[in-house]
């Protein structure tokens, strides 16, 4: 067979074929979208009600089961003359966390919780601030460390029994994970841009390291830059570390507080899945860290009505309006904004599987088969021409809406003993400039699963299906879709295989790609 090298200016002249959203985009031209993004209305996201309580602080120590205790904060509401009032609050921990540094930061926001009758703890995990012992992220003893802190805080006279417990990132991990601990008086969660499984989204990306989260090793967890790369597959070690391997006891009702620009949105994505009776999903357009910090229209009221209802006693306070709600991004302007469904993927979304094809493009018709072939990168600089393949739409005549995620099932022979697969999708504008939309990473031994190895024979053909990370994304009329194919994307994945050069069959009965649109 022929062998096609791409090169990244490579432009595809042919028209989509078939049915669906692809199929319309190539059709007569439309209207574009009314300007400017649908604002997000719905009641739940503007709840509020007037403070009532000062807030005083007490330093405490929160005893542990194995004798220990962890540094904390305990914020509780004060009257006119500056003490705690009298009464019993519902409890929230609002950050239960390894990063010490950011105590006031997080006291001063767990105030406006506080003033509306709420009492709140922001927790030091073992090891971090002035708590003793050693830092293990998200470990079981970490867990069991946060069981035994709701436990602590339900029996504080001060506090009704009835306990929730939120936080960004490490507090949004802890939070989930003691969630599948089940403690006895844990009534809701609000997890924002956190993990289903530590192993998957964080560490080994498709079982590739992931070099973007070893300086946050060094300086939060030092010892588990030994300790993660002992563990390579997934074993038990990584299960204690899972929301996914216990998903069935994800049974509190779960606000997931998502970004789609997010490292972690896959993760929040495949929780709501698995839980979607427990699970409100919340996606935005926002990057990782505090929403409130990179968005206007999502502030501490939405979460003031979600205790009050769970934690409160208060049926009257609102839940949002659908299961889902969700920013179409990017925005403002390309996207439409705020959209709400009873479901993700939405109801009205359908898989549509394009070819890979020799001639660069992606097209619903395979057209004759053939293979492409890239060098492998074994550096950390961006590839070269050499070193990826590239496929793309013809221009768009309509918009097209990425609803959901992708898969890129790619035939694939190695000329070493093992290999890596980069997929990335970008937006491609007409003057040729990419915006990255998303992307999957998967080693090619690790095709059948990440307990256990698979031989990976030089020269022969494997099939690889590479799950690439869900998005909520409008490509807007003029603009193609793109795919970039290598070996490499870092900083996301190492380059840790061998040098050598990888042949992908297309065309006919070679590779596809899988996504999930929805009418725009």
């Amino acid at each position: 067979m022929e062998i096609t090298e791409f090169t990244p200016s490579r432009r595809t002249v042919c028209a989509l074929a078939g049915a669906g959203a692809l199929t319309a985009a190539l059709g007569p031209a439309r209207a574009a979208v009314a300007a400017g993004p649908t604002p997000l209305t719905d009641p739940f996201f503007s709840y509020d009600r007037p403070a009532r309580y000062g807030v005083v602080r007490e330093d405490i120590k929160v005893p542990l089961r194995d004798g220990s205790h962890l540094a904390a904060q305990l914020y509780r509401p004060a009257d006119a003359t500056g003490k705690a009032a009298v009464g019993r609050f519902p409890g929230i921990v609002y950050e239960f966390t390894a990063y010490a540094a950011n105590l006031e930061y997080f006291g001063d926001a767990a105030a406006y919780f506080v003033r509306r009758g709420y009492n709140a703890l922001v927790c030091q995990a073992r090891g971090s601030g002035a708590s003793p012992g050693t830092v293990d992220p998200f470990s079981p003893q970490e867990q069991r460390d946060n069981h035994d802190t709701i436990e602590w805080l339900a029996r504080h006279p001060g506090c009704t029994g009835d306990i929730g417990q939120m936080g960004v990132s490490y507090g949004g991990h802890t939070s989930l994970l003691v969630a599948v601990n089940r403690p006895p008086h844990l009534k809701a969660i609000i997890p924002t841009n956190a993990l289903h499984d530590w192993y998957e989204n964080t560490i080994y990306r498709g079982g590739i390291y992931s070099p973007r989260i070893r300086d946050w090793q060094r300086s939060t967890a030092p010892a588990t830059l030994q300790t993660y790369a002992a563990h390579p597959l997934y074993d038990d070690f990584w299960r204690g570390r899972s929301v996914m391997t216990r998903w069935d006891r994800l049974t509190v009702p779960t606000l997931e507080i998502n970004g789609w620009y997010d490292r972690y949105r896959d993760g929040m994505v495949k929780n709501f899945l698995a839980r979607p009776e427990h699970v409100w999903l919340v996606s935005g357009p926002w990057d990782h860290g505090d929403p409130a910090t990179q968005y206007a229209g999502i502030g501490p009221g939405a979460y003031l009505a979600w205790w009050d209802r769970w934690l409160g006693g208060d049926r009257h306070a609102p839940l949002p309006a659908a299961r889902v709600t969700s920013y179409e991004i990017p925005g403002p302007g390309a996207g439409t904004g705020w959209h709400q469904f009873d479901q993700w993927p939405p109801r009205d979304a359908h898989s549509l599987t394009l070819s890979l094809r020799r001639d660069g493009s992606l097209a619903a018709a395979p057209a004759a088969s053939g293979e492409a072939a890239f060098e492998v990168n074994t550096g950390t600089a961006a590839p070269n021409a050499g070193q990826q393949l590239l496929f793309s739409t013809a221009e768009l005549r309509r918009d097209v809406v990425l609803a959901g995620d992708a898969t890129l099932t790619v035939r694939a022979a190695f000329s070493a003993s093992d290999g890596n697969i980069a997929a990335v999708l970008h937006d491609e504008a007409p003057d040729g400039t990419r915006t990255r939309i998303t992307a999957g990473w998967l080693k090619a031994s690790h095709r059948h699963g990440h307990t256990e190895p698979a031989p990976v024979i030089p020269g022969t053909c494997h099939d690889l299906s590479v799950h690439i990370w869900p998005t909520h994304y409008r490509i807007a009329a003029g603009h193609r879709l793109a795919l970039r194919v290598s070996s490499d994307d870092y900083p996301e994945i190492d380059s840790d295989v061998p040098a050598g050069r990888v042949t992908v069959g297309v065309g006919a009965r070679g590779s596809t790609l899988r996504l999930t649109v929805r009418n725009p």
